[in-house]
């Protein structure tokens, strides 16, 4: 229950799914976590662990002004969990620019930025934990979903460029790959898809949010302090076959 004690963690598209998990878990191992998403989770009031901050990740200054406050209410930031996100499922011919840029800008450019924003004040004490949250679907191809699959392929080239840059620096970043996991987002997917998917991954069952959490909460800890640059591949075995 101490794996993070001390810690100062933001966690993007924290209101539900794998963000929501990941806070619950982060507080409950002892960080301070900041959800930071355009929804606001229903947070216990009583538990001071888990504040909330409404955040546009694509939004660079947005970006910046959460960051700042972070550090005015509790003078350092250790952790950065990226993980909103959103889907569209057009293939290439279909997506319009419109939702291509939709998804690229949150899924991908929010990345970026949220990389840039924490950046500064981890290489300043020489210490941080980035956790970017990829896809199976950034690994291998799938019909449709051209632009989810773009995004998510450039978060793992993003994170590999990050973690070999800043190495030296103290900061680990590293890339979770998620397999399908239980949540608002595939909730909304074509049940076709979901099936799809669920048949094809070799223990038989979709992932709880929290299963995705706990490999969040390793590469957030001191545990960790010799990964970086690495995939942390949760998906009940799809990627292996």
């Amino acid at each position: 229950m101490n794996r993070l004690t001390d810690k100062v963690a933001i966690v993007t598209g924290g209101a539900v799914g794998i963000g929501w998990a990941t806070a619950r878990l982060f507080a409950e191992e002892g960080a301070t976590v900041i959800v930071a998403d355009l929804a606001k989770p229903d947070l216990d009031a009583e538990d001071p662990a888990i504040a909330y901050a409404e955040l546009d990740v694509t939004d660079e200054h947005a970006w910046t002004q959460l960051v700042a406050d972070v550090l005015a209410d509790h003078g350092h930031l250790d952790i950065l969990v990226n993980n909103a996100g959103v889907i569209d499922y057009a293939g290439i011919a279909d997506v319009t620019p419109h939702d291509w840029e939709r998804v690229i800008g949150v899924d991908q450019t929010g990345v970026f930025l949220g990389i840039r924003a924490a950046l500064q004040p981890m290489l300043a004490q020489q210490s941080g934990s980035i956790i970017n949250l990829s896809s199976a679907w950034g690994v291998v191809g799938s019909d449709g979903v051209a632009a989810y699959q773009a995004a998510k392929g450039a978060v793992r080239g993003l994170t590999r460029n990050a973690a070999i840059s800043y190495a030296r620096s103290g900061v680990r970043v590293n890339t979770v790959i998620p397999g399908w996991v239980t949540t608002p987002l595939t909730n909304r997917q074509p049940a076709e898809k979901n099936a799809e998917v669920i048949a094809l991954t070799p223990l038989g069952y979709g992932a709880d949010p929290r299963d995705i959490a706990w490999g969040c909460v390793y590469l957030a800890s001191d545990e960790s302090r010799y990964v970086t640059g690495s995939e942390l591949v949760i998906d009940g075995g799809l990627l292996a076959q």
